[in-house]
């Protein structure tokens, strides 16, 4: 669209003006005079053939056009500084807003970040975490990496993780542990995909014990029930190799189970920015899939 000249010193006068509803302090902030700025927002003023301010005995107000006018420019020149903010040693910094699930965040991503911020010093990653249900466009995220199958309807998910789950519990309950079918006097920790026991149970070949116990919302807090010594809880072995390597959880029996992997998800609807392809190439060169 073809523009006008804009009288940009004079749209930076009223907007100032406007903010502190004062001609002295927008000058200060300006570093001008007061008759400098008044002679700037008059000229605006002829320009538009309105009065934008009510000059009263102490300080402005904004007129009904004023008061039009001023969210107009306060909100375009947030937008230009906050562009501005984002040269950084001579790049663009582009946002790139990822919501992750708790687990994976605590458990795997945050100890490789610092790889990810090296080679890429251009983006700007801001993480959010959730428990594995998540509105992309509503939280107003470019990215969300989450568990399950890959096939939430209308977005595009790419695998990052494999994740097999095995039980884990406390060292001193897992001395107790000789077999499978002694989890049946013991408390199963349950996460709210009810399925998941009674699968695990099916393949180690106790298809008579019943999966009872309380039911968490998260695997972060699952595995802190089970490290207090109150059950046994099915969790993805990747995500807690740092308290499976310092003995704060056990792995009491081997057999594992495959319940889904790690995506990254997108909108179909949107294309992928040069951040988001960046960080997906970079999830996937760190994390191990198969098949």
């Amino acid at each position: 669209m073809l523009r006008p000249q804009l009288p940009l010193n004079a749209l930076r006068a009223f907007e100032a003006a406007a903010r502190h509803q004062n001609f002295t302090r927008a000058a200060l902030e300006l570093c001008v005079s007061q008759a400098a700025l008044s002679h700037q927002i008059r000229a605006l003023e002829n320009r538009l053939g309105v009065s934008l301010f009510h000059r009263l005995p102490r300080g402005v107000a904004l007129t009904d056009e004023g008061a039009r006018l001023y969210p107009v420019l306060n909100e375009a020149f947030d937008r230009i500084a906050v562009s501005l903010d984002r040269f950084v040693g001579g790049h663009f910094r582009e946002v790139l807003r990822v919501g992750v699930v708790g687990t994976f965040a605590t458990g795997w991503l945050l100890p490789r970040l610092a790889d990810f911020h090296a080679r890429h010093p251009q983006i700007d990653l801001r993480l959010q975490t959730h428990n594995n249900r998540i509105d992309l466009a509503g939280e107003g995220l470019d990215l969300a990496i989450r568990f399950g199958e890959g096939d939430w309807q209308g977005q595009v998910s790419d695998a990052v993780l494999d994740a097999p789950f095995a039980p884990l519990c406390a060292p001193a309950l897992a001395r107790l542990l000789h077999q499978p079918r002694d989890l049946a006097n013991v408390a199963l920790l349950r996460s709210y995909r009810t399925d998941e026991w009674p699968r695990w149970l099916q393949a180690a070949g106790v298809t008579e014990l019943e999966a009872r116990g309380p039911v968490f919302d998260s695997s972060l807090t699952l595995a802190s029930a089970a490290a207090a010594g109150n059950g046994v809880a099915l969790l993805p072995l990747k995500m807690f190799g740092q308290d499976l390597a310092q003995g704060r959880l056990i792995q009491p029996f081997a057999p594992v189970l495959d319940l889904g992997r790690y995506w990254l998800t997108r909108l179909r609807s949107r294309p992928e920015s040069d951040a988001a392809r960046l960080f997906r190439q970079w999830l996937q060169a760190q994390g191990e899939v198969t098949g």
